[in-house]
């Protein structure tokens, strides 16, 4: 089966709305990570967890991140884009407040709607790995 070609405008876009989530989830940004998100969109970070509902847990989600952690980077090393659809293969380090720093790694794949808003994130990572070197 073949997969069609997307017009690289429409590439382009989807790229830069998946590079706005993740900069505004790494600068602590709740507001320019919202604009990256449909009104109803559903994120499972990590897979497993419960959807969190951007509009109703963002100030909780942001607020714990603040709190946490001084740094918070991921890299985006692999990014996949097939229709509406994308996956990204990412790394990301994290330093806490106490100094001591944890990486992980992982896959998210997104859903884009048509206005090219993200519809659905399912982020497959180990989070308890992550917190246990922090600990």
């Amino acid at each position: 089966m073949d997969v069609p070609t997307l017009p690289l405008k429409k590439i382009m876009s989807i790229e830069a709305t998946i590079s706005d989530y993740y900069n505004s989830l790494a600068a602590m940004n709740p507001q320019g990570w919202l604009n990256s998100l449909a009104d109803d969109a559903a994120i499972y970070d990590p897979v497993g967890k419960p959807a969190l509902n951007p509009e109703k847990d963002s100030e909780k989600l942001f607020t714990i991140l603040t709190n946490f952690y001084s740094k918070f980077e991921i890299e985006r090393e692999s990014l996949f884009i097939v229709n509406n659809e994308a996956a990204v293969k990412w790394k990301m380090t994290v330093v806490s407040k106490n100094g001591k720093e944890a990486k992980a790694e992982g896959i998210t794949t997104f859903k884009l709607n048509e206005a090219e808003k993200i519809a659905e994130v399912k982020a497959y990572w180990d989070e308890n790995q992550l917190k246990s070197q922090l600990m």
